[in-house]
């Protein structure tokens, strides 16, 4: 599964992925063969962080 490069579509996916087919986020950046420090980089340029509680980015 590749992931869209556009940060904010990034989020959405990302997000909508966690909530529907992961039950944590190692298992997503398995599934989609990218590092989870990359992932979080990416997503912390937006100012979120991932809240385990929740299983998404806020």
């Amino acid at each position: 599964m590749s992931l869209p490069n556009d940060p904010a579509i990034l989020l959405s996916v990302v997000n909508t992925r966690l909530r529907d087919r992961f039950d944590d986020l190692d298992l997503l950046c398995e599934d989609a063969d990218i590092a989870r420090d990359e992932l979080c980089a990416r997503l912390e340029r937006l100012g979120y962080q991932y809240d385990r509680r929740s299983n998404q980015f806020r």
